[in-house]
């Protein structure tokens, strides 16, 4: 990865051009649901860009957009200088290898009825690895997550939540990808496996210089690895700027109501944050 001597990312991995995705209604004479409208966003080769809202606010729908699981009903979505939202399906599992995944749940996104090589080498099988090389890649990978020697021939079950993560993560990576979308992929562990999977992500990134866009309902989580951060509500960013900035000193209420949310080990902190959000929200709904 690059940067200037500020210190700033200069390589654009992703740009997002004032794009909007609408679902169908029901019923025919119903309008279409604007799921996000007009967002522009950047992500920068060696880049984290956290992307924090609260469920519904369209978070998730700009990843699937990325990941090209939703159609782009306006704007476009540029990698590496080519638009994919226009992509062809052929083209779209060419790129499979460059941008990849890690889903919130690590319960349900490993297939159980396979053990762990099985799932972590079907991917390099499919681009025309051969067999010998897959299996050394698998084992390089789980190496790089933590897991120990015996986990390829293991199945999902066998193996904590923590884990099933830590795999999940390997899975991603063994594709040796530019872009990794990480949708909401701690806010099913506890606090202390949660801050180890953050750190794994962040030795990860220092060790590949591989990009995330890291999407989440929680500020603080956002803040332990992110560069910058954008704040969506309701389909649309209402504030943007380094992790520093709006994790610090928030610029909107919506986005202090967001870091005030977010649960700290603490027990005295965490009953100081709920007295300082329930203020928060009673301003919010006299001003309402």
């Amino acid at each position: 990865m690059s940067r200037d001597a500020a210190g700033q990312f200069q390589d654009e991995l992703l740009r997002i051009e004032s794009v909007g995705v609408e679902y169908p209604r029901k019923h025919i004479f119903d309008k279409p649901f604007k799921a996000i409208s007009d967002i522009s966003l950047q992500i920068r080769q060696g880049e984290t860009l956290g992307l924090v809202g609260e469920s519904g606010s369209g978070k998730t729908t700009l990843g699937r957009a990325v990941l090209g699981l939703v159609p782009v009903t306006e704007g476009r979505i540029v990698f590496e200088g080519n638009d994919i939202t226009t992509a062809t399906r052929r083209q779209r599992r060419s790129l499979s290898k460059d941008i990849q995944v890690v889903f919130q749940d690590p319960y349900t996104s490993l297939n159980p009825s396979l053990n762990i090589e099985q799932i972590l080498i079907e991917p390099l099988m499919v681009q025309g690895m051969g067999k010998r090389e897959s299996r050394q890649r698998v084992r390089e990978v789980l190496d790089h997550v933590g897991m120990p020697s015996d986990t390829a021939g293991r199945r999902p079950r066998e193996f904590s939540g923590g884990q099933r993560q830590r795999i999940a993560i390997a899975r991603a990576l063994v594709m040796s990808p530019r872009l990794i979308v990480c949708d909401e992929p701690v806010s099913a562990l506890d606090l202390s496996t949660q801050a180890r999977v953050l750190d794994l992500f962040l030795q990860i990134q220092r060790d590949t210089g591989v990009s995330y866009l890291f999407i989440s309902h929680d500020l603080d989580v956002v803040a332990h690895l992110s560069h910058r951060v954008a704040v969506m509500l309701k389909g649309s960013i209402v504030e943007e700027g380094t992790a520093a900035q709006v994790t610090q000193n928030p610029g909107e209420a919506y986005s202090r109501k967001l870091l005030l949310a977010s649960p700290v080990a603490d027990p005295d902190r965490q009953q100081e944050r709920r007295a300082r959000y329930l203020a928060l929200a009673g301003e919010s709904r006299s001003i309402d």
